[in-house]
């Protein structure tokens, strides 16, 4: 007599472990928004820095991670940020606070033409070419009187607010940032165009063969990272209150995303949380150290990249098959 089991079959996405996950963040995130209460001055300009290098890095790896753009001239997008402040707030009379997403509006609109030019390279090509374009717009800045020329200038917009309100203004916007590139990234990615940039990830061409608009998802992806690293920039600037174009156009910014992206793990969403944590903790006990201190990270880069070619994390999933971000389905079976 052959006896027959009912089974019920369900698709889902999250897991016990990735519900723990969000509701850990979601009291850190509490936690960090109350800063201001239980932090000094030099606490909430640490988290500023710590934060921005998390949207930075969510951005990059947006890019390189998913959408297969390996750019090393993200650091235009940087510059923009910061040199919206110094337009809008300094020429224009905008309130400083609103130049924050108005630097992300201006970077998405700049991406446009810049993605015309860049997406006609392919592979180190591209990299190359995004390059070029960032030092062609940092000379062009760099030429603009009203901006400050080559020696740059100092944000006289912040005249006459309070000092307090800045930066608890500015922190707050930088909690945002941080917060919500995660959150972006991790909605981007459980969406249609995610399963476009993953497909696209694996494999270009087998993406365009099922149907996917490959060009139109990297232009998607390109445009939503520019507006992230230019905010990310703009937020960077409104702390220092100084912008030079050699600084704020530096290809050190781009290096800082690819290192933290790398060690953390590449095209995954907890990679670049873990990689800007351990790249921000050297930073702070290193820094010291001059020329030694690079020495270090590139050392440390390469042994990680040797060792654990999917970075930190993906060295821990492998081994604990741990996701605290599931972008996936997954068929649940249930036998009654």
């Amino acid at each position: 007599m052959t006896t027959h089991e009912a089974v019920n079959f369900r698709v889902v996405r999250g897991t016990t472990t990735s519900r723990i996950a969000i509701a850990v963040g979601v009291a850190v995130t509490v936690v960090l928004a109350l800063a201001p209460e239980w932090g000094d001055p030099r606490d909430l300009n640490t988290l500023v820095r710590l934060l921005t290098l998390l949207c930075l890095a969510q951005m990059w790896n947006l890019l390189a991670g998913y959408a297969g753009l390996v750019s090393v001239g993200q650091q235009a997008f940087v510059g923009i940020g910061a040199y919206t402040l110094v337009y809008f707030g300094n020429e224009r009379g905008v309130n400083i606070f609103l130049c924050v997403p108005l630097a992300g509006v201006i970077a998405a609109l700049l991406a446009l033409p810049i993605a015309g030019a860049a997406f006609r390279l392919r592979g180190g090509y591209f990299a190359i070419g995004t390059w070029v374009i960032a030092e062609v717009v940092r000379l062009i800045v760099s030429n603009i009187e009203v901006v400050g020329g080559g020696t740059g200038t100092s944000l006289t917009a912040v005249i006459g607010i309070d000092v307090e309100t800045r930066q608890h203004v500015t922190y707050w916007l930088a909690l945002a940032a941080g917060v919500g590139s995660v959150a972006l990234v991790w909605w981007l990615l459980r969406s249609p165009l995610g399963a476009a940039l993953r497909a696209i990830r694996d494999s270009e061409q087998a993406a365009a063969a099922v149907g996917v608009r490959v060009t139109r998802a990297k232009l998607i992806a390109f445009v939503i990272a520019a507006a992230g690293c230019s905010i990310a920039g703009a937020l960077i600037y409104l702390n220092l209150l100084r912008v030079q174009p050699t600084a704020a156009f530096s290809i050190n910014w781009t290096v800082y995303m690819i290192f933290i992206v790398v060690i953390g793990g590449i095209g995954t969403i907890e990679g670049p949380i873990v990689g800007t944590l351990l790249f921000f903790a050297l930073q702070e006990w290193l820094s010291d150290l001059g020329t030694w201190y690079l020495i270090i990270l590139g050392v440390l880069a390469v042994a990680i990249t040797i060792r654990m070619p999917n970075g930190l994390w993906g060295w821990f999933t492998e081994r604990t098959g741990v996701s605290l971000f599931p972008v996936g389905r997954r068929l649940d079976v249930r036998g009654e």
